[in-house]
């Protein structure tokens, strides 16, 4: 029978869950140059919708459909068919419930490889890009791991996402961003963000809304998601504190932005966990996924060279490798019948399957993101043209600007305060060269 309890926590989860690609947007808005804030929110926006829609039609049924072979969904529930207001099986919610949840994931996740390429990337590649591996990469790695597939067989666990979406998403952004090439004046040029109260409003709203992320995952407003929503806090406020003091040895100065950052990290970390692990070990779980998170973004993305805009692999794909495999050293039975215990526990199995789901992860990501690029580049163009990159994408793409440009005796002023910061950047930059 439906349980109104569980069935309003779902519910409700999944608008917590929406409201996180909007602050994704607001998140990655803020630390882009103020010429590419609207192409930039625009992509996350337009992403909930597309997806959305892609999710109702054929989506879910690659997702959750009946098996086939442990591969993928059969098409038995094409554009919804037969959902209607069935009880979801084994559950207390309606499908419908459920169905309106994992929309939510199936759109964030995609949402997330956008700060890879950020800056650089045509509209209307994007949108087909996006598309294509929303159905060919997401839906089938959903169906491994959450649809009764392979990974699922062999044991692998993943509360809320960590090698679904985190791994899947980072690992295809880093591919992307490669392929794609770096930004004109990468290296050489200061590219600060624009509004760091932006990026913090939807570092806020990411938080806010990762507790139906984790919590809503236990699909019942029941004791397992009580511990997700601890877990996950915990997981968070502990990856804030590790990323902020490593940043502060490493660089001299704590930053708004290391903050930020290290609450998403400890986040990302903990989404394979949470429903797994106790309090305790989701400390642990944040506070070193906070300082391997800041090594990848500080010292890995420079020393190997690539452009990473927004940091979306150093985040995402390193913190969700990390979680998961913190999921298989500190995951229990105790607190999750259901699941299995971790090598911290006495057990190997599960270990093993989270490194083999790892790696599963990784290829999929790369082969499959490599194989689609290919594909769109053959059909349109992807990269915008230097002089494109230069005026910005907003006014190219879109038509549009994100902030007026002041205007003094007729005669343009600078056009943001960015301009001007960078400017005073690069000329530190210039100085600390010539001393150097």
């Amino acid at each position: 029978m439906i349980d109104t309890g569980d069935t309003a926590w779902v519910l409700i989860s999944a608008a917590l869950v929406f409201i996180m690609t909007p602050g994704l947007a607001f998140f990655y808005g803020g630390m882009v140059r103020s010429k590419n804030v609207l192409t930039t929110i625009m992509q996350s926006f337009f992403i909930v919708a597309m997806i959305s829609v892609e999710w109702v039609l054929i989506g879910y049924t690659m997702t959750f459909g009946p098996d086939i072979n442990g591969f993928i969904g059969s098409l038995d529930k094409l554009g919804l068919a037969g959902v209607g207001l069935n009880v979801l099986e084994n559950g207390t919610i309606p499908e419908l419930a459920f169905v309106a949840f994992q929309c939510m994931f199936a759109v964030i996740t995609p949402a997330l490889i956008t700060g890879a390429f950020a800056e650089r990337m045509k509209f209307a590649a994007f949108a087909v890009f996006i598309l294509l591996w929303a159905i060919l990469i997401y839906n089938p790695m959903a169906h491994w791991v959450w649809g009764g597939g392979f990974l699922a067989e062999l044991g692998a666990l993943d509360f809320a996402g960590g090698l679904v979406i985190h791994i899947l998403s980072g690992v295809s952004g880093l591919t992307l961003c490669i392929l794609l090439g770096k930004r004109k004046g990468y290296g050489h040029t200061a590219m600060i963000p624009h509004n760091l109260p932006m990026t913090v409003l939807g570092a806020t709203l990411l938080w806010f809304g990762w507790f139906g992320f984790n919590a809503g995952s236990a699909l019942g407003a029941n004791a397992l998601a009580a511990n997700a929503f601890v877990t996950s806090q915990a997981a968070a406020a502990a990856a804030t504190v590790s990323w902020v003091l490593a940043e502060w040895k490493f660089n001299g100065k704590p930053t708004i932005l290391g903050a930020a950052s290290g609450c998403v990290a400890g986040l990302v970390a903990i989404t394979p966990a949470a429903g797994f692990v106790a309090p305790l070990p989701s400390v642990i779980i944040g506070l070193v996924g906070g300082v391997v998170c800041f090594f990848a973004v500080a010292v890995l993305k420079e020393k190997l060279g690539y452009d990473d805009a927004l940091d979306a692999f150093g985040v995402h794909g390193i913190g969700g490798t990390w979680g998961a495999v913190a999921t298989g050293l500190w995951a229990t039975t105790e607190i999750n019948p259901d699941g299995a215990n971790g090598l911290l526990f006495g057990e190997t199995h599960l270990f093993t399957a989270q490194l083999i789901s790892i790696v599963v992860a990784y290829a999929l990501a790369i082969a499959g993101t490599y194989v689609l690029y290919k594909i769109v580049s053959t059909i349109m163009e992807t990269r915008a043209s230097e002089a494109e990159e230069l005026t910005g994408l907003d006014i190219v793409e879109h038509g549009e600007r994100g902030y007026a440009r002041s205007v003094l005796a007729g005669s343009p002023m600078l056009g943001s305060f960015e301009d001007s910061s960078e400017m005073l950047a690069n000329t530190v930059m210039n100085i600390n060269a010539q001393k150097g």
